[in-house]
């Protein structure tokens, strides 16, 4: 097989990877797979030069990406973004990985929140804010608590457990749909995971 044959899949890829507006750093462990799996794997077809070429691409990218904290920062990323989840993560980073993110959780409740500004004195301003309960009001849930209304708040460590748990076992998206969007229309269901998201998902890869 010609090398430009043999290498045709990667440029088709490079291609389609220039063509994105921005890439996560999510997207570098499901790519390695892609390289290693498919993309770069050897063909009973290929040339030695082709073989040789591919491998020298392969050793430099997966040695690229192989000490600890990377292989930590790639598994975050990876699990935060719902087109992937846990499906590039081994059982015993799996695990890791979600000591890692509850503790991030937990760290997140623990900060302060900030002060919202001292309300105006300004009777007609004061009088603006003041609106009429609407009807739905009424039927509002305290957060943590049963529609009864008798439920006990939950504790926080059960709170953090629950969102993650329900996001993990929630079904991964399209591989084509944009994860911060998704993430800005279910930030209400996953309140602490979608900050991490953010913070994550927003690193260039």
């Amino acid at each position: 097989m010609s090398l430009s044959k043999t290498l045709g899949p990667l440029v088709d890829f490079t291609d389609a990877l220039s063509g994105e507006k921005y890439v996560s750093v999510s997207l570098v462990k499901p790519t390695l797979h892609l390289f290693n799996n498919s993309i770069l794997a050897d063909q009973n077809d290929d040339t030695d030069l082709s073989k040789s070429i591919k491998k020298k691409i392969l050793d430099y990218l997966n040695e690229k990406y192989n000490d600890l904290p990377t292989q930590e920062l790639l598994d975050i990323a990876t699990a935060l973004d719902p087109r992937f989840k846990m499906k590039y993560s081994s059982e015993v980073s799996q695990e890791s990985v979600k000591a890692r993110l509850t503790r991030e959780m937990k760290e997140m409740m623990e900060t302060p929140v900030m002060q919202m500004p001292a309300e105006s004195d300004d009777p007609k301003e004061a009088k603006k804010k003041r609106r009429k309960k609407g009807l739905g009001s009424f039927f509002k849930v305290p957060e943590g608590t049963s529609p009864g209304g008798a439920g006990p708040a939950l504790h926080p460590d059960e709170a953090i457990a629950l969102e993650l748990q329900a996001y993990l076992q929630a079904a991964t998206i399209d591989t084509e749909e944009d994860p911060l969007e998704w993430w800005k229309q279910s930030q209400k269901l996953f309140p602490k995971l979608s900050l991490l998201a953010k913070k994550y998902l927003c690193i260039p890869a």
